[in-house]
């Protein structure tokens, strides 16, 4: 796993192995990373990942600039790494917090110029995801919502979904607002 862009290009990440994750694979990022290039100033931008795992997007958004970045995830181990690597990058941008995604979003009171979410892909709610973010009003105007999801899940149709991607077994579903 590695930073693609920004301050930290290049750096190299070490993710303990036992963490139960599925880390975006760096070529699917960096594809979604050129995407976004040409619709997000990432400067001072307000940034949410939810079911965050190693923290691989949370990371490309601070080295790109992000203001804030809040990482989400259930599982402790996942939330302890990306706030111990983020302390040794002293990429101060990070915040890491422990917990339930779905829960996050009912309660949420902050809103956010971008927001990725990348649930594990047998999630029953991860087609619903997208528009609990926006009924909760968790998106700034002009904000940019991702979505990734297996390339073989249906997501259906959604008034705000600009656009999907696929990248090999990987889809990234755009929602603007």
């Amino acid at each position: 796993m590695r930073i693609i862009g920004g301050s930290r290009s290049g750096l190299r990440l070490h993710p303990p192995p036992a963490l139960p994750v599925r880390p975006t694979t760096d070529m699917a990022k960096e594809a979604l990373f050129n995407v976004l290039q040409h619709r997000i100033d990432f400067e001072q931008i307000q940034a949410l990942d939810l079911f965050c795992g190693t923290g691989s997007i949370a990371f490309e958004l601070a080295s790109r600039g992000a203001a804030s970045v809040l990482a989400v995830d259930i599982h402790f181990k996942c939330i302890q790494y990306v706030n111990a690597a983020a302390k040794k990058l002293e990429l101060t941008a990070i915040k890491a917090v422990k917990a339930d995604v779905l829960k996050f979003i009912s309660t949420c009171k902050e809103t956010f110029d971008f927001v990725f979410i990348d649930p594990p892909y047998d999630l029953p709610q991860l087609p619903q995801l997208p528009e609990r973010v926006i009924a909760r009003g968790m998106l700034k105007p002009g904000a940019t919502m991702v979505l990734e999801h297996s390339s073989t899940r249906s997501i259906g149709s959604h008034p705000n979904l600009g656009e999907t991607r696929k990248y090999g077994y990987s889809s990234f579903s755009f929602y603007e607002v």
